[in-house]
């Protein structure tokens, strides 16, 4: 099944290449959205895809690549919209 996940992820996750690993990881699970900085320090994601994929997608978030600290990930499933393509960095 189709579903949408926002997360909000928070800790050392910029200027570590986090969007990027996310990028590539999004990409090998065929997982449309994006990943962008916020003001705030924190990164957000917004993800669809089959359930499956973004389960495993949200597990490698709460880690993110070797260079990243991750603290905390808020996550929020819902109903896909089917509003994305594919994955981008903003």
């Amino acid at each position: 099944m189709i579903k949408n996940l926002k997360m909000k992820i928070s800790g050392d996750v910029m200027g570590v290449g986090f969007r990027d690993a996310t990028y590539g990881t999004a990409r090998k699970l065929y997982i449309g959205g994006f990943v962008m900085n916020e003001p705030d320090g924190t990164v957000s994601v917004e993800a669809e895809g089959e359930e499956a994929a973004l389960t495993e997608f949200l597990a490698w978030c709460k880690k993110g690549p070797i260079t990243a600290k991750v603290k905390k990930v808020k996550a929020t499933w819902s109903a896909a919209r089917g509003k994305f393509t594919g994955f981008r960095i903003g």
